[in-house]
Protein backbone atom coordinates (compact mmCIF):
# COMPACT_ATOMS: atom_id res chain seq x y z
CA UNK A 1 0.00 0.00 0.00
CA UNK A 2 2.67 2.19 0.57
CA UNK A 3 4.34 2.49 -2.74
CA UNK A 4 1.13 2.29 -3.97
CA UNK A 5 0.55 5.61 -2.41
CA UNK A 6 3.91 7.16 -2.75
CA UNK A 7 3.34 6.62 -6.41
CA UNK A 8 -0.30 8.28 -6.57
CA UNK A 9 1.27 11.10 -4.53
CA UNK A 10 3.99 11.50 -7.31
CA UNK A 11 1.79 11.39 -10.08
CA UNK A 12 -0.79 13.84 -8.52
CA UNK A 13 2.22 16.09 -8.07
CA UNK A 14 3.68 15.94 -11.33
CA UNK A 15 0.05 16.71 -12.85
CA UNK A 16 -0.22 19.69 -10.84
CA UNK A 17 3.28 20.91 -11.75
CA UNK A 18 2.35 20.11 -15.39
CA UNK A 19 -0.55 21.83 -15.39
CA UNK A 20 0.26 25.13 -13.87
CA UNK A 21 3.73 25.36 -15.60
CA UNK A 22 3.51 27.34 -18.41
CA UNK A 23 7.45 28.54 -20.27
CA UNK A 24 8.23 31.91 -19.42
CA UNK A 25 8.00 34.20 -22.41
CA UNK A 26 11.69 34.85 -23.99
CA UNK A 27 11.43 38.42 -24.10
CA UNK A 28 11.46 38.40 -19.81
CA UNK A 29 14.46 40.77 -19.73
CA UNK A 30 16.24 43.40 -19.71
CA UNK A 31 17.19 44.64 -23.45
CA UNK A 32 19.62 47.43 -24.56
CA UNK A 33 19.54 48.83 -27.88
CA UNK A 34 22.41 48.47 -30.00
CA UNK A 35 22.70 50.92 -32.33
CA UNK A 36 25.24 49.95 -34.40
CA UNK A 37 22.60 46.58 -35.28
CA UNK A 38 19.71 48.93 -35.74
CA UNK A 39 18.42 50.61 -38.94
CA UNK A 40 16.13 54.07 -38.79
CA UNK A 41 13.78 54.91 -41.89
CA UNK A 42 13.68 58.09 -41.99
CA UNK A 43 16.79 57.85 -39.70
CA UNK A 44 15.80 59.32 -36.14
CA UNK A 45 17.27 56.77 -33.70
CA UNK A 46 17.37 57.83 -30.03
CA UNK A 47 20.67 58.28 -28.05
CA UNK A 48 19.05 55.10 -26.10
CA UNK A 49 16.96 53.01 -25.42
CA UNK A 50 16.32 50.01 -22.39
CA UNK A 51 12.95 47.88 -22.86
CA UNK A 52 11.92 45.56 -19.79
CA UNK A 53 9.77 43.12 -19.77
CA UNK A 54 8.58 41.42 -16.73
CA UNK A 55 5.78 38.80 -15.92
CA UNK A 56 2.89 39.76 -13.74
CA UNK A 57 -0.65 37.93 -12.73
CA UNK A 58 -1.90 40.72 -15.02
CA UNK A 59 -0.09 39.82 -18.20
CA UNK A 60 3.52 40.53 -19.21
CA UNK A 61 4.66 44.29 -18.23
CA UNK A 62 6.41 46.46 -20.79
CA UNK A 63 8.66 49.62 -19.93
CA UNK A 64 10.85 51.34 -22.24
CA UNK A 65 13.02 53.95 -21.57
CA UNK A 66 13.99 55.85 -23.91
CA UNK A 67 16.79 59.17 -24.40
CA UNK A 68 16.00 60.84 -28.27
CA UNK A 69 18.32 62.47 -30.19
CA UNK A 70 17.62 65.83 -28.92
CA UNK A 71 18.01 64.55 -24.90
CA UNK A 72 14.83 64.34 -24.32
CA UNK A 73 13.81 60.88 -21.87
CA UNK A 74 10.70 59.60 -22.12
CA UNK A 75 9.24 56.23 -19.93
CA UNK A 76 6.65 54.27 -21.18
CA UNK A 77 4.36 51.44 -19.86
CA UNK A 78 1.94 48.90 -20.13
CA UNK A 79 1.02 45.39 -19.31
CA UNK A 80 -0.51 43.39 -21.73
CA UNK A 81 -1.52 39.84 -22.70
CA UNK A 82 -1.00 38.71 -25.78
CA UNK A 83 -4.54 37.61 -26.67
CA UNK A 84 -4.73 40.34 -29.65
CA UNK A 85 -6.85 42.77 -27.44
CA UNK A 86 -6.69 46.43 -26.82
CA UNK A 87 -4.56 47.18 -23.64
CA UNK A 88 -3.52 51.33 -22.66
CA UNK A 89 0.48 52.23 -22.63
CA UNK A 90 1.32 55.41 -20.80
CA UNK A 91 4.58 57.75 -21.72
CA UNK A 92 4.31 57.09 -25.78
CA UNK A 93 2.93 60.56 -27.67
CA UNK A 94 2.27 58.09 -31.17
CA UNK A 95 0.22 55.79 -29.81
CA UNK A 96 -2.22 54.97 -26.66
CA UNK A 97 -3.05 51.55 -26.86
CA UNK A 98 -1.51 48.14 -27.99
CA UNK A 99 -3.15 44.64 -28.87
CA UNK A 100 -0.56 42.10 -28.94
CA UNK A 101 -0.63 38.03 -30.74
CA UNK A 102 1.42 35.60 -30.48
CA UNK A 103 2.95 33.93 -33.60
CA UNK A 104 4.95 31.30 -32.01
CA UNK A 105 7.17 30.68 -28.72
CA UNK A 106 9.81 33.18 -29.88
CA UNK A 107 7.26 35.79 -31.89
CA UNK A 108 4.97 38.12 -31.11
CA UNK A 109 2.96 40.68 -33.30
CA UNK A 110 1.19 43.86 -32.54
CA UNK A 111 -0.92 47.23 -33.26
CA UNK A 112 -0.61 50.07 -32.04
CA UNK A 113 -3.40 52.98 -32.20
CA UNK A 114 -3.87 56.02 -30.87
CA UNK A 115 -7.44 57.38 -30.96
CA UNK A 116 -8.87 53.87 -31.86
CA UNK A 117 -6.73 54.30 -35.23
CA UNK A 118 -4.22 52.07 -36.33
CA UNK A 119 -0.70 54.02 -36.35
CA UNK A 120 1.77 50.91 -36.40
CA UNK A 121 2.44 47.55 -36.43
CA UNK A 122 5.57 45.50 -35.47
CA UNK A 123 6.92 42.23 -34.71
CA UNK A 124 9.23 41.20 -31.97
CA UNK A 125 11.34 38.06 -32.03
CA UNK A 126 13.85 36.81 -29.41
CA UNK A 127 16.70 34.83 -31.45
CA UNK A 128 16.62 31.07 -30.41
CA UNK A 129 19.66 31.59 -28.37
CA UNK A 130 17.71 34.35 -25.99
CA UNK A 131 20.47 36.78 -26.79
CA UNK A 132 19.41 39.10 -28.58
CA UNK A 133 15.56 40.69 -29.33
CA UNK A 134 14.16 42.30 -32.80
CA UNK A 135 11.54 44.28 -32.99
CA UNK A 136 10.43 45.71 -36.42
CA UNK A 137 8.23 48.82 -36.79
CA UNK A 138 6.41 50.35 -39.58
CA UNK A 139 4.18 53.17 -38.06
CA UNK A 140 1.76 55.69 -40.16
CA UNK A 141 2.55 59.15 -39.18
CA UNK A 142 -0.86 61.95 -39.02
CA UNK A 143 0.79 63.51 -42.53
CA UNK A 144 0.49 60.16 -43.99
CA UNK A 145 4.98 59.18 -43.51
CA UNK A 146 5.18 55.72 -42.55
CA UNK A 147 8.39 54.83 -41.26
CA UNK A 148 10.39 51.43 -40.96
CA UNK A 149 12.42 50.92 -37.78
CA UNK A 150 14.35 47.67 -37.46
CA UNK A 151 15.98 47.80 -33.66
CA UNK A 152 18.25 45.00 -32.61
CA UNK A 153 18.46 44.76 -28.83
CA UNK A 154 21.05 43.06 -26.66
CA UNK A 155 20.09 41.05 -23.45
CA UNK A 156 21.25 42.50 -20.49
Amino acid sequence: MNKLMAGLVFAFIFMVAATTAHAADPAVGTWKLNLAKSSFKPGFAPKSQLRSYAETPQGLQLTIKTVAANGQETVATTTFKDDGKDYPITGNPDFDTIAVKRVDENTVNSTQKKAGKVVGHGVRSVAKDGATLTFKQMSFGADGKVTEDTMVYDRQ
